[in-house]
């Protein structure tokens, strides 16, 4: 029980990191984006490139992930998101631009890894086995987490993006420049996610093949949460984590059905509580 609690934690912070990005640019521009994964995909590549072929120190390589996906997300949103936004009033035409800047970015289906940037495993009496790398990126992704959330409590531009998130309009009668700050906020999604593509890429290596997957998952979490809720974004994810971990203990005997079971447990709930567990009943 204790391994299976233990795996659930450190799922559920990666997954944590992954919908916070997503939940975040949603909940500013109404937009789900569905390169979300590939944008993982994006920063595991970038420190695999630093770390592993430049050889530089991963914490410089993870920050240039961060610096890559925050100018890529500033880029998307100024000259894609932005003007579609401003110029189409269909919420078709976000969905099929986020669609298309999926399909676009891609990599290639090599599988890259990178060497672990901490060696050997966490004992505990054999109730508690996990290598100490694992440790340590759910430790940074914790602090991540609680760096973000001090981020959106505590500062100016904080303030700003949760006054976006709340009511567009109100926000800039006030004086809110929402242009400025939905690109502040989409970079900010973006490199979330380059981060946690970053830190993982040391457990799981990268692929293109990983984008899609991430971006259901992402996706999952938002709607066990509530969309565009950044408590639900974190709570879903956490959950997620704790499901697959308790599925993979318990049913692996069965074959590959835990995402089935999970599945199916999802409808059931969404079909009982479809704004999810934080998010209001209107949407």
């Amino acid at each position: 029980m204790e391994q299976v609690i233990v795996n659930g934690v450190y799922l559920g912070s990666q997954y944590a990191m992954i919908a916070l990005g997503l939940t975040l640019i949603f909940a500013l521009m109404n937009v789900l984006n569905f390169a979300h994964g590939q944008m993982y995909v994006i920063g595991g590549f970038v420190t695999y490139t630093f770390y592993g072929q430049f050889e530089l120190p991963f914490v410089l390589a993870l920050l240039m992930s961060c610096v890559t996906l925050a100018v890529l997300g500033a880029l998307i949103e100024k000259f894609l998101f932005g003007p579609v936004i401003r110029r189409s009033a269909r919420e078709e035409s976000t969905m099929l631009l986020a669609a298309g800047i999926a399909f676009l970015l891609v990599f290639g289906e090599k599988q890259r890894g990178v060497p672990k940037i901490v060696d050997g495993v966490f004992n505990w009496d054999f109730r508690i086995i996990i290598p100490y790398d694992r440790v340590l990126i759910c430790f940074l992704a914790i602090l991540s987490i609680v760096a973000f959330i001090t981020f959106m409590q505590f500062t100016r531009t904080g303030r700003a993006l949760r006054a976006i998130a709340q009511d567009r309009v109100a926000a800039e009668l006030m004086g809110v420049s929402v242009n400025r700050y939905s690109m502040i906020g989409f970079a900010l999604g973006a490199m979330l996610a380059g981060l946690v593509g970053g830190l993982l890429v040391t457990i799981t290596g990268v692929n293109l093949g990983m984008g899609g997957p991430t971006s259901i998952k992402a996706f999952m979490m938002v709607m066990i949460g509530g969309a565009g809720v950044i408590s639900g974004a974190i709570l879903g994810g956490f959950i997620l984590g704790m499901l697959e971990a308790v599925g993979l203990a318990v049913l692996s005997q069965y074959g590959d059905i835990t995402y089935l079971a999970i599945f199916v447990a999802l409808m059931i709930f969404l079909a009982i509580r479809p704004q999810g567990l934080m998010g209001k009943p209107w949407g």
